[in-house]
């Protein structure tokens, strides 16, 4: 699933980090935490390699 936004984007990528084991748990606040936890590395790594190129940096909410 592709990052609907860049704050999604780089979200993904902090919790694809710390799933990794590159940064403590701890570290991450929010969004991150909760996509830490539910969602799989394979599906945090589709979500984080999304381009950011034309992406708003928050998804509308309409």
């Amino acid at each position: 699933m592709p990052a609907k936004s860049a704050a999604q984007q780089k979200a993904a990528g902090a919790a694809l980090a710390a799933k990794r084991g590159d940064i403590k748990e701890s570290k991450l606040k929010g969004t991150s935490k909760s996509m830490e936890k539910s969602m799989s590395e394979s599906e945090l790594e589709k979500m984080a390699s999304t381009k950011r190129r034309g992406k708003p940096e928050h998804k509308s909410k309409h």
